[in-house]
């Protein structure tokens, strides 16, 4: 059983290929139903970061894994832990299992592949996040669950509720450990270790774990194993398959440019990161009206709102996300061939994350980032981090030649998209008029008439006589008022 909205989950499935001589699952000590639950959608054998860390989870030791994202980290962990569990659950049993979140996004495909791994074994996974009515989570946890996929906001509300109840959890997860283990999630993740048992396993994941966030996760984790899966994974110049450019670009003339970008040849499904909401939110709004199919992700929106959009952008009825870096962590979609930085973004470990949604298992992509004049230190930075030869990206507009030839762009594209030819008002205009159902109404001749005392006045009442109006009433200044006239 899993209570979690299986339209915005990406399925489970081998998207990637394996080494010939890698190990298969089987090869592990992993329960049978967990192996053929894998089987089925067709993954068999393990990427690298599974093969290294399986033998150590397995094992119930402690472990920091990185790896970048898409490479298959979900299941590093995912494995071990349902391995773990003991089941059947009992009705009404609290969660063994507890594995914490930075977004709601990312919780939601944690909780669908790790459902999808125990399906044989019948363990109940429950998702937890904000932006949904208690109600239904409350009503899940008091049918019991095995295992619970939250943010750290709703999980400490329904412990304080006493809905929730940790004391019997024997397995820890923090996915995306760097952001979850960042200055603004640590007070949340320390009052959720102070109900936790001491005697746990505790595993962290990440795509990027600095020195300083080590040294954090260490206090409380025994004796962790630090395991790598690609020592080059930490530097986006040398992840395979993924071509990347940075131009620089005029605010002004962005838009335009990135609407010669998104006609490019061969482009398929396009993410489009912006520093704050109400760029992304005005951006969508730009780009759908130059014809494009885009939709917007942003704090600002409500659970159900983004939901719906994301389920869009699966589903290729929208093939443009706008969005701010809530997605960044767990959004994954196959078929994302660009990802785009209209803004430049914050540090080294961000740019990493943006890039690291296209190209994911295996596959091929581009990642362009849009550098505006003011934004050229802080790139700067970047690329000195993560050596970059993009110190000094090249002047462009949306005309530029050299932008044409290096991204594949058809020379006879123009602002909009191919077949938009209604003007962006009139379009906008035509959405916002409601739609009349059924046969169109006469209008109806109304026809006002004058009054005066109850009686008709004017031309509309021509049989009337006319009628003498009646004398003002005046007040003498600094006297008692005049004579009434007699009526």
């Amino acid at each position: 059983m899993t209570e979690l909205d299986e339209a915005a989950v990406t399925p489970l499935a081998a998207r990637a290929p394996v080494r010939p001589d890698s190990p298969a699952f089987a090869d592990f000590p992993v329960r049978p139903e967990i192996v053929a639950a894998l089987s089925d959608v067709g993954i068999t054998h393990t990427f690298a970061i599974q093969e290294l860390t399986l033998p150590i989870a397995l094992a119930g030791n402690d472990l920091i894994g990185q790896a970048r994202t898409g490479t298959g980290k979900t299941l590093g962990f995912g494995v071990p832990l349902l391995n773990r569990l003991e089941l059947p659950g009992a009705k009404g049993a609290d969660p063994q299992a507890l594995v914490v979140a930075p977004t709601r996004e990312l919780a939601v495909q944690v909780a669908g592949d790790l459902a999808s791994a125990g399906r044989q074994l019948g363990v109940r996974v429950l998702t937890i996040y904000g932006g949904r009515p208690y109600e239904p989570q409350i009503s899940g946890l008091r049918r019991g669950v095995d295992v619970v996929v939250g943010t750290p906001g709703r999980l400490l509300d329904l412990v304080q509720q006493g809905h929730l109840r940790l004391s019997g959890v024997a397995t820890l997860v923090l996915d995306e450990a760097d952001e979850m283990l960042d200055l603004g999630f640590l007070p949340d993740i320390e009052k959720l270790l102070e109900l936790l048992p001491t005697e746990r396993q505790t595993m962290l994941f990440s795509a990027t774990m600095p020195g300083p966030i080590v040294a954090l996760a260490r206090q409380f984790m025994r004796q962790p194993t630090q395991i790598r899966a690609d020592h080059s994974s930490s530097d986006p110049a040398a992840i395979e398959h993924v071509e990347q450019f940075a131009y620089r670009a005029h605010a002004l003339d962005k838009t335009e440019l990135l609407a010669r970008v998104l006609q490019s040849r061969g482009r398929g499904l396009t993410l489009i990161f912006t520093r704050t909401k109400r760029t992304a939110a005005k951006l969508a709004e730009e780009l759908a009206e130059r014809g494009f199919a885009a939709v917007a992700i942003h704090g600002d929106l409500g659970q159900g709102a983004r939901e719906h959009a994301l389920r869009g952008f699966r589903s290729g009825k929208a093939d443009v996300l706008v969005a701010t870096d809530v997605a960044a962590r767990g959004l994954d979609v196959e078929g994302i061939t660009h990802v785009i930085n209209y803004q430049a973004p914050d540090d080294e470990k961000t740019y990493i994350h943006r890039i690291g949604r296209t190209a994911r298992a295996g596959a091929s992509g581009k990642a362009i980032t849009l550098v505006d004049w003011d934004e050229l230190p802080r790139w700067k930075q970047i690329c000195d981090a993560l050596g970059l030869p993009f110190h000094e990206p090249a002047e462009t507009y949306s005309t530029s030649e050299h932008l044409f030839l290096e991204l594949d762009i058809p020379q006879d594209v123009g602002p909009r998209a191919p077949g938009a030819d209604e003007q962006p008002r009139e379009r906008a205009a035509r959405r916002s008029r409601p739609e009349r159902s059924g046969p169109e109404q006469p209008r109806r001749q109304r026809s006002r008439v004058r009054t005066r005392g109850g009686k008709p006045v004017g031309p509309a009442a021509p049989d009337s006589a006319p009628e003498t109006p009646a004398p003002r009433r005046r007040r003498r200044r600094g006297g008692p008022p005049g004579p009434q006239a007699d009526t």
